[in-house]
């Protein structure tokens, strides 16, 4: 996921006079990056946007983290070796890892690091299972489920809503005792301390399973047991653990704090001019960085982005590809490039939330759409058909970027550039409205609300080329576009409120079950914000055949699999992959060290940089 927006505070206008080109580095031992957002939570097991993981992910640690630019080799981080079964810390035929916890670390708040911390941080994280979070990838790892609350139904026998209320009530104290075996049955043995280390025991061998435990990986960052209890957390206790879970966004106490034992301290987080500030950790156990301060800036006016990298007043700056040019060639400004994996779609809600303020009048009327309105498969298809890939991928990326046929990106298994795509073709995107809703949508007309988070101009730009497209097919179609802050944007997709929604996806791991499951199963972070009617037609088409894929090892048959599952997407239109972006990262000559990680959340490695002229 991406990040966006930030209101510029008055103080910035006064730099935008400074001459540009300096000879001499400017703040030295400070880098300031200026982006388009911030973040939506600091509590690493909610935080699922890339905003929040390029904080989390330099002041929390994990147990391993990848190797240079590699994205299958591992270091140590807070474990002293990487389990392989060649040291005897994978064992059991890939179902037991070891982790030997290292010794002499400190939180922040000087408390040492424990063993027992590592284990809270993984519980804690499960119990809590946040809606539309990212505790389901070890969920599934663990126990071979992907929500909590599928897990606990199943042992218990009692569906979770049932038994708890949405405040983490019980509704009955005769499911008391049922919940606190679940804990000590089926949670509790999972993660053990035994001496210096903590023991992992999977369900079955799950191949990505370290993948998910390294850094950039918030969901697996480790926290501090005693100051998390302290604070309102999880008391550790199996009686009473449900009323921990799925809190909202605003009752976690980290959502705004962040105490871990990374390079870098929390100083500041001000929502009020969306900045975050970043010290040094001068009792950091590891390799200290030569930075003292990081600033991450939202700041979503182009111009001033520009104006103060050209200034020296920012180090590096978030750039949109169709402006790309304007930077080149300043002085002192370079433009390094990075293929993530990563993947931008607009996504189809097929039962919108009724009380949604993008449905217009809520009925197929000409003033609205119905809640349903896309669960017709002509109306996704016509959609598919209304978009020019080619332009913008072209004008508005400068050619940064392809088309894919799926949600799977090139260089993974699962890819094959030679499966059906729609073609821009507005003569089938009108045959497709015509056959919409028995004919009813082409004489009635619909009006409807597309969002995108506001300093995004290529999402910006791609529901302005729709709206035009699709509203030149019948004056009576109507299709507004708003922007709003990034932490709004995610809030509305995640409650269902949205009729369509743009947004990317960076792989958590390298495999093509991290994009295939999120979009396309049930249980997937997007398909779970596709609407009930999506989620029935993916629990009849496509659930069984993305649990087979994860769990067939010839690479041979995956791929079979995986191009099955791609060809049911787009018969049914499921969704419009717009591209695999190139993405450019500009900044100031004088910063040093820069590495790109395709699995980095952020733009810039800030424990390893530093700035010389």
């Amino acid at each position: 996921m991406k990040r966006f927006l930030v209101i510029l505070g008055c103080v910035f206008f006064a730099l935008l006079s400074v001459l540009p080109a300096f000879a001499e580095v400017k703040n030295p031992d400070t880098y300031i990056y200026l982006s388009i957002g911030e973040p939506d939570t600091l509590d690493p097991h909610y935080a699922y946007d890339t905003a929040s993981g390029e904080v989390i992910s330099f002041v929390y640690e994990n147990l391993i983290a990848y190797k240079g630019e590699s994205v299958t080799e591992f270091v140590p981080r807070l474990a002293t070796e990487v389990p392989t079964v060649e040291n005897g810390l994978i064992r059991d035929e890939g179902k037991t890892y070891v982790f030997p916890i290292r010794k002499g670390v400190k939180f922040h708040n000087g408390n040492e690091l424990t063993p027992e911390d590592v284990e809270y941080s993984f519980e804690r994280g499960i119990l809590f299972d946040p809606y539309a979070g990212p505790m389901w990838m070890l969920i599934e790892a663990l126990f071979g489920y992907e929500t909590l609350e599928d897990f606990v139904a199943d042992k218990v026998g009692v569906p979770w809503s049932e038994m708890v209320d949405e405040e983490g009530n019980l509704k009955s104290e005769e499911y008391r005792q049922k919940l606190i075996d679940f804990y000590n049955t089926y949670i509790d043995p999972v993660i053990e301390v035994e001496g210096d280390n903590v023991v992992f025991h999977l369900s079955r061998p799950f191949a990505p399973f370290l993948s998910i435990l390294a850094q950039n990986s918030s969901w697996s960052a480790i926290l501090d047991k005693e100051t998390c209890i302290s604070l309102g957390l999880w008391d550790g206790q199996a009686d009473g653990w449900w009323k921990y879970h799925n809190w909202k966004k605003e009752k976690s106490p980290l959502y705004e704090k962040a105490i871990g034992t990374g390079p870098f301290k929390l100083l500041e987080w001000d929502r009020t001019q969306q900045k975050v500030v970043l010290v040094r950790n001068d009792e950091y156990w590891g390799e200290q960085p030569k930075l003292a301060k990081v600033i991450i800036w939202g700041v979503d006016e182009w111009s001033t982005r520009r104006s103060m990298l050209e200034a020296g007043d920012a180090d590096q700056i978030y750039t949109p590809l169709q402006y790309l040019d304007q930077v080149k060639g300043i002085p002192g400004v370079v433009v390094r490039e990075g293929s993530r994996l990563t993947i931008m779609a607009l996504h189809f809600n097929w039962t919108v939330a009724k009380d949604s303020k993008y449905l217009g009048s809520g009925k197929l009327d000409g003033e609205g759409i119905p809640p349903d309105f896309f669960s017709d498969v002509h109306v996704r298809k016509a959609f598919s058909y209304a978009f020019d890939y080619d332009t913008f991928i072209a004008q508005v990326l400068k050619g940064y970027g392809y088309r894919v046929p799926s949600v799977i990106p090139r260089g993974l298994l699962g890819f094959n550039e030679s499966l059906p795509m729609y073609p821009f073709d507005l003569e089938k995107a009108k045959e497709e409205f015509q056959k919409a809703w028995n004919g009813e949508l082409w004489e009635k007309g619909f009006k409807l609300t597309l969002l995108y988070n506001t300093g995004n101009e290529a999402r910006q730009t791609a529901c302005e080329m729709l709206k035009e497209n699709i509203e030149s097919l019948n004056p009576k179609f109507r299709i507004e576009v708003q922007g709003v802050q990034w932490p709004t944007y995610l809030d509305a997709y995640r409650q269902g409120q949205l009729p369509a929604f743009i947004i990317g996806w960076l792989a958590d791991y390298p495999d093509p079950h991290n994009f295939i499951f999120t979009y396309y199963h049930s249980n997937g972070v997007y398909g779970t914000s596709q609407g009930e009617a999506f989620r029935k037609f993916a629990e009849e088409n496509l659930n069984a055949l993305i649990e087979k894929a994860i769990e067939e090892t010839d690479p041979t048959r995956r791929q079979a699999m995986y191009e099955e599952i791609q060809k049911i997407a787009y018969e049914n239109a499921l969704g419009m992959p717009l591209y695999q972006p190139e993405e450019v990262y500009v900044m100031r000559s004088w910063v040093k060290g820069w590495m790109f990680n395709p699995m980095r959340p952020g733009e810039a490695n800030y424990d390893g940089i530093w700035k010389e002229e």
